[in-house]
């Protein structure tokens, strides 16, 4: 049987998923545990299958559905597992947190429904967008994260979430409309230039024959690409709605939206280097990855030091680590490739921890406002040592897995020759260290305002803030070797590596993918698979 009914039942599981939640929401209150139940199974299954996605990919190649429209390669496992490991871990912490708000009469329990549909909504567009090969589909689905989520932004219906929403949906809605001029431009030029202009729309078509495309073309379609979903990754300076977005949406809807969907709109970017530099090369999409790169890093360092609400802290701590991101894909090379990949991932994990950490500050203290949050050690101490630790890992100590993919992308920027570049950007990243250095003295550490209840949450709201503690702590220590090689075989993809030099042992230029002062190369001892022509031709079956 075609693995392509793998990527079927994926998408199937987040449909059902958004629909019972939807159904729940028109029965009422009473329905309540049904749909935390269907949830549950959900997101349990939706990583399960993903894992199985990105097994298959590894072992026996890509997965092509729909007469190639839909894709599961080894670039597109990454972002899809990163989705639904985050829906898992912020699904796990939803159960907890929502019942919360129903308890504390914030939220009605007949409106539960409502958050776990557009929770499942969300899931499922930001999984099509990882898994499209058709370029209209990719646009499609970034724009569908924003109406899916829009919701989710203002589920609490008071002023300023309705007010962050529409600033949600106004500003995405207009970058991504400069997506949608970059791909249409792309779509006809390669119409124009293809022998079979059906294929045009196919995105391992358009890179097979990226030699063909209009050189003068590519350029202004790779700017307006960056700058249309760099809107929805957060890249200076379209990064004005996180803020608002991130601070006003329940803490596990913030999880996503920092931790999976900036990341995957960096993705369709990642896609269209592929297609310039088999154009055009790689100078200027390199040039502008690293110019948007080092300025979003810059703009939200300082940021990160003086903000006092916690919640918009972590948007501007988004923004620097999109940064980081664009700046590793601006350095390029297999290092520079391997550090973004790296940290897309170790990123997603870190900022589910600390937004359903500030969450865990929401339900004890009732403010976001850091100026008001004391002794949270002394009243909590798992919800502390949590957030302390989530505060070291996105500062980018060791031996969390944030230094890890940080240091990477510093090694690729020494090793390129931009050691000035470098040095801004360790410079940078201290300040944010020391930022998040001050919220740990100022707000988790001390003394504990007098009258407030001591005790730490329930275990439906630290179990997975435990879980995904012990992913960021594995991530920093020891990445598996499934990551490794489906990371590995990704960087090979964009960068066009030929298949016998990535399946060669260390001490190759290809073993720059996995240096040994970090971790083992994860191809040694890989039997060679089928040339590259094969891998991205759409197979029947779907």
């Amino acid at each position: 049987m075609s693995a392509s009914w793998l990527l079927a039942a994926l998408y199937l599981t987040y449909v059902v998923a958004a629909a019972a939640g939807f159904i729940g929401r028109a029965i009422g209150a009473s329905a309540q545990v049904f749909v935390e139940a269907v949830h549950l199974i959900a997101v349990t299954l939706g990583l399960a299958l993903a894992l199985a996605i990105g097994g298959h990919v590894l072992v026996d190649g890509n997965i092509f559905l729909n007469g190639g429209w839909f894709m599961a390669d080894p670039l597109g496992c990454v972002f899809a597992g990163l989705v639904a490991l985050v829906g898992f871990l912020a699904g796990l912490y939803s159960i907890g947190y929502v019942r919360h708000d129903v308890a504390s009469g914030r939220v009605s329990r007949a409106r539960v429904g409502t958050y776990y549909g557009f929770y499942h909504l969300f899931l499922l567009t930001m999984t099509l967008a990882a898994t499209s090969n058709n370029i209209i589909l990719m646009w499609v689905s970034i724009e569908g994260t924003t109406l899916s989520s829009a919701f989710l932004v203002g589920f609490y219906q008071d002023r300023p979430a309705l007010e962050a929403a529409w600033k949600y949906v106004i500003i995405c809605t207009v970058g991504v409309g400069f997506g949608l001029y970059g791909t249409v431009l792309v779509f006809s030029n390669a119409t124009a230039a293809f022998a079979d202009p059906a294929s045009a729309i196919l995105w391992t078509e358009i890179v097979k024959h990226a030699a063909q495309l209009d050189k003068s073309l590519v350029p202004i379609a790779f700017a307006f690409v960056l700058v249309g979903f760099g809107t929805k990754g957060g890249l200076f300076p379209m990064h004005v709605w996180l803020p608002d977005a991130h601070s006003q949406a329940p803490s596990p809807a913030s999880a996503l939206l920092s931790g999976a969907l900036t990341a995957d709109a960096l993705l369709i970017v990642i896609r269209y280097i592929v297609i310039a530099n088999g154009s055009i090369g790689p100078a200027i999409p390199q040039t502008l990855l690293t110019i948007f790169g080092i300025l979003s890093i810059g703009v939200a360092a300082p940021v990160i030091f003086v903000e006092r609400d916690i919640k918009r802290l972590l948007a501007y701590c988004t923004v620097e680590n999109m940064g980081i991101i664009a700046l590793a894909l601006g350095l390029g090379g297999p290092l520079g490739i391997t550090a973004a990949l790296l940290h897309a991932l170790n990123h997603g994990l870190a900022k589910t921890l600390m937004f359903c950490g500030a969450g865990n500050i929401l339900i004890k203290y009732g403010t976001r406002d850091l100026d008001k949050v004391k002794g949270l050690m002394r009243l909590a101490p798992a919800s502390g040592a949590v957030l302390i630790a989530g505060s070291l890992a996105l500062g980018g100590a060791p031996p969390f897995a944030c230094f890890v993919s940080e240091f990477t992308t510093v090694v690729a920027g020494v090793e390129a020759g931009y050691w000035w570049l470098m040095a801004i950007a360790v410079l940078l990243l201290a300040v944010v260290l020391s930022g998040f250095g001050r919220m740990i003295g100022g707000s988790l550490l001390g003394a504990a305002p007098a009258g407030m209840k001591s005790g730490d949450l329930g275990p439906l709201i630290l179990v997975p803030l435990g879980l995904t503690l012990a992913l960021v702590l594995l991530m920093g220590v020891y990445v598996p070797k499934p990551v490794r090689q489906v990371v590995a075989q990704a960087t090979e993809s964009v960068l066009h590596l030929p298949q016998a030099a990535s399946d060669a042992g260390p001490g190759t230029r290809s073993a720059l993918l996995w240096p040994d002062v970090l971790f083992p190369h994860p191809r040694a001892g890989r039997a060679a698979s089928a040339p590259d022509g094969d891998k991205t031709a759409p197979r029947s079956g779907g």
